[in-house]
């Protein structure tokens, strides 16, 4: 059962975890914890997405990169191989603080397994939901990081990046990311553009 009074202070302690990331982001002229900020847009873009989601979707927004500053990517080895394994040890290390959060407030294992599954993208292809959560971490990239991004990389790189990207998407994610397109730097349209000219589908 969705009891809203219990939802608010899951949320408001997924918060208070982002908040204390000593990463810096500046936006509309305030000065916020960087994955505070995230998680925030990760919720904007699931309500676009999904205005009905169910409650173990919005948490696990919510908790896309909770503490994510916990696991470096330094302490991984550079390369595809390294970055596979920084990324899974960091679902499963969302997961755990999901679970940790939850538990305290009383949620339910049911709730409790099917955010952490979320959370870890299991069967991204068959489930509707891990989709939905994978298309707006896409989306919030594409709008709030993909330009600064794309100018620490070759352009061969990101071309690859955005076409492995667009794989990862549903339908309904590639109509909200052509919407985003026009809207980025010249320079980050032009990369988009060239990727899916040469066969993204």
């Amino acid at each position: 059962m969705w009891t809203l009074g219990r939802f608010d202070d899951a949320i408001s302690r997924i918060d208070a975890a982002n908040a204390a990331d000593p990463s810096r982001e500046a936006f509309e002229g305030e000065i916020w914890p960087k994955e505070l900020l995230y998680s925030r847009r990760m919720t904007g873009w699931l309500e676009r997405l999904a205005p009905e989601a169910s409650e173990p979707l919005r948490l696990a927004a919510r908790a896309q990169h909770v503490e994510r500053w916990q696991i470096s990517r330094q302490d991984y080895a550079e390369g595809r191989k390294g970055y596979l394994l920084w990324r899974t040890a960091l679902y499963r290390y969302h997961a755990e603080r999901a679970r940790e959060i939850l538990a305290g407030l009383g949620y339910d294992p049911a709730t409790i397994d099917r955010v952490g599954a979320l959370l870890q993208k299991k069967r991204l292809r068959s489930d509707a939901e891990v989709q939905t959560l994978e298309d707006a971490a896409c989306l919030v990239f594409l709008e709030n990081y993909f330009a600064a991004f794309a100018k620490k990389h070759d352009e061969e790189k990101i071309v690859d990046i955005v076409r492995k990207t667009w794989v990862k998407m549903s339908a309904n994610g590639h109509r909200a990311a052509l919407d985003l397109v026009g809207s980025l730097p010249a320079d980050a349209r032009r990369l988009v553009e060239a990727a899916l000219a040469d066969g993204a589908e």
